[in-house]
C-alpha cells in the first residue's frame, strides 16, 4: 500500500525529480498523503462498522391507521377483560407471546385466536437475545412457533425481542429465519402501573398515522384505560388494526429511526 502511494505522489504535478536538496520536502509530502490516505479509509470503514440495523418501530402510512399490540410474558388476569374491550370496540390486535406463557395459558392463546386476534412470538422464556448464540435464538423463536402454531394453527412471522434489546445479529438472525422484527413508537408504560388517566394520555395524543402502541396483558390499569383509549383513537378518526396489516414485507427501507418506508414513495 506505501509503495502504491509513493508512486501516486511521485507522479503528481511538480514532483519530476527527487533530488537531495528536495529529499526532505517530498519526504514530507508522502508522509502527509499517507495519512491523508489512511484517514480516508479509516474513515469509510467506520462508517461501515457503524452502520446498525434497526427493527421496524413504525410505518409511513399516508392514512391514518395505527396498530395496537400487547406483550403477554406473566400473568392473564386481565386477559378476558381486554378481550371484551377490544371486541366492544370491533378491533383486532396482535399478542405477541411468551412460549412459556402459552405453557401455562394455553386456553387463553385459544380464546385470543377465536376472538380474532393474532398471536405472534415474544420468544420462549424471554431472554436477552444479544446474549445468546445463534443456535440459542433460533431454539428460542422455533420452540414459541411451534407452541403458538400448535394451538392456532397459525405460524408466527413477527418478533418483538424481550425488553426491546436487540442488535445486528439479533435482526440478521430473524430475517434469516423469515421473521420481521417489530418494536413501538409509543410505549404506554402500563407496567409502570400508571393510572387510566396517565396511560390515556401517554398513548392519545402520542400516536401518529402508522404507530405500533405497545400495551401488557398483565398490567395493573391497562384493562380499564384500554376503552378509552379506543374511544379516543376511533373519535380521532384512527382506524386500529393488527401489525401484520400495517407494515410492509418487501420494496421498503427503514430510516434511522426505525420508520419502515415503501420504496415507491421515495423520489
Amino acid at each position: 500500500m506505501m509503495q502504491n502511494i509513493w508512486q501516486k505522489f511521485c507522479q503528481m504535478p511538480g514532483i519530476r525529480k527527487i533530488t537531495r536538496k528536495n529529499l526532505p520536502f517530498v519526504l514530507i509530502g508522502a508522509l502527509l498523503l499517507g495519512v491523508g490516505v489512511y484517514i480516508g479509509a479509516s474513515s469509510a470503514v467506520q462508517a461501515v462498522a457503524a452502520k446498525k440495523e434497526l427493527p421496524i418501530y413504525s410505518v409511513k402510512r399516508d392514512d391514518k391507521v395505527v396498530a395496537i399490540s400487547f406483550d403477554a410474558a406473566w400473568g392473564d388476569e386481565d386477559t378476558a377483560d381486554i378481550i371484551k374491550a377490544l371486541a366492544d370496540y370491533n378491533v383486532k390486535t396482535t399478542f405477541f407471546v411468551v412460549g412459556n406463557w402459552v405453557d401455562k395459558y394455553p386456553h387463553q392463546v385459544k380464546a385470543l385466536h377465536e376472538a380474532g386476534h393474532e398471536i405472534m412470538n415474544h420468544s420462549d422464556t424471554h431472554p436477552h437475545m444479544t446474549k445468546l448464540s445463534l443456535d440459542e435464538m433460533r431454539r428460542e423463536i422455533n420452540r414459541c412457533n411451534d407452541k403458538i402454531e400448535a394451538i392456532t394453527g397459525v405460524r408466527p412471522n413477527l418478533f418483538r425481542p424481550p425488553y426491546g434489546d436487540y442488535n445486528n445479529a439479533v435482526i440478521q438472525a430473524m430475517h434469516d429465519m423469515g421473521m420481521y422484527t417489530i418494536q413501538w413508537d409509543v410505549d404506554s408504560l402500563d407496567w409502570k402501573d400508571l393510572t387510566e388517566e396517565q396511560i390515556v394520555a401517554r398513548v392519545v395524543p402520542k400516536v401518529t398515522p402508522g404507530s405500533i402502541v405497545l400495551f401488557h396483558n398483565g398490567a395493573k390499569h391497562t384493562a380499564k384505560a384500554l376503552p378509552m383509549i379506543l374511544d379516543g383513537l376511533q373519535k380521532a378518526g384512527y382506524t386500529i388494526v393488527k401489525v401484520s396489516e400495517i407494515i410492509y414485507y418487501d420494496n421498503y427501507t427503514i430510516d434511522h429511526t426505525g420508520r419502515q418506508i415503501p420504496t415507491t414513495s421515495i423520489n
